[in-house]
């Protein structure tokens, strides 16, 4: 069966996974598309949106700025354990178990307007609080500036890992890290895209931005 090929370099996120997934929507079982990016951002969202798919995927490194998804549609990966029935509790659970749809919004390293020094250890309090609160988010997306929070240097990333292993999905906008030369010092959660970060906004049943 012929390769089809999605060429997707040059293409601003979340294009080029919302190509990819009508491609495979259009796509007969067993047929493999490959789409072809210019940065590891668009490579590591692609092979997510594979896996939650739960879609066979394969990623290379061809050149400088060329890398390689190729995406098996319809194929599924074998799993070895058994699923139980989907329950309506079972989704996006929160440590307590309970799906309570809280998302926090930060789109920016400070909190509130005024000085950039106040505004930082404004939000360093913010996160911290939340990290101990009982009733935890379960999502944190970071974009814009807010990027530098899930990275190197940051102040917060002790508590946003301990946010993480409560249970918590870390988020940060892959765009983001490419513009702010981020893209290696991600140091918790995962890279999303705007394509997931407006679907995650639009599910929610509460949205915080500090």
């Amino acid at each position: 069966m012929e390769m089809r090929k999605l060429d997707e370099r040059g293409k601003q996120c979340p294009m080029p996974v919302i190509e990819a997934k009508q491609a495979l929507a259009e796509a007969a079982p067993g047929e493999m598309i490959e789409v072809i990016v210019d940065n590891e951002i668009a490579v590591q969202n692609l092979t997510k949106m594979a896996k939650h798919k739960q879609l066979k995927s394969a990623a290379e490194k061809k050149g400088e700025r060329e890398f390689s998804v190729v995406i098996e549609a319809g194929a599924k990966e074998q799993i070895s354990v058994s699923v139980p029935e989907e329950k309506p509790e079972m989704i996006a659970c929160t440590p307590d178990g309970k799906s309570n749809g809280l998302v926090i919004v930060l789109s920016s390293d400070q909190m509130g307007s005024g000085d950039e020094v106040l505004g930082k250890l404004l939000m360093k309090g913010f996160i911290y609080a939340v990290s101990h609160q009982e009733q935890l988010p379960e999502k944190v997306l970071m974009y814009n500036s807010g990027a530098f929070l899930s990275c190197e240097g940051s102040d917060s990333l002790e508590d946003l890992k301990e946010l993480e292993a409560q249970g918590a999905e870390i988020l940060t906008c892959g765009t983001c890290l490419n513009h702010y030369h981020l893209e290696d010092k991600l140091r918790v959660g995962s890279v999303t895209n705007m394509y997931d970060i407006t679907e995650s906004l639009l599910q929610a049943k509460k949205i915080i931005r500090p």
